[in-house]
């Protein structure tokens, strides 16, 4: 089975098998769990790309929340006059 397909498999099943979970750490264990049994013969360099491809798919999909840096409300101070 080609990498992109069992990486758009896992994809579509997260919400079953993520459910409730929002830790990023939490669910690349639970992807590796899936990917032990489900796909036990791939090497383990094929394993951690699968891995790193299932999370950059579900953070590009905002699948664990929004995430903002500093305070999204604070002023930016480009209307600041020195």
């Amino acid at each position: 089975m080609h990498l992109e397909a069992i990486i758009a498999e896992i994809v579509d099943q997260a919400d079953d098998f993520l459910a409730g979970i929002t830790d990023r750490a939490a669910a690349r264990a639970a992807i590796a769990q899936v990917i032990d049994a489900d796909y036990f013969t791939l090497s383990p360099a094929d394993q951690k790309a699968v891995t790193e491809s299932v999370i950059a798919t579900l953070e590009a999909d905002e699948f664990f929340g929004i995430e903002f840096v500093g305070d999204p409300f604070s002023d930016d101070g480009s209307d600041r006059h020195d």
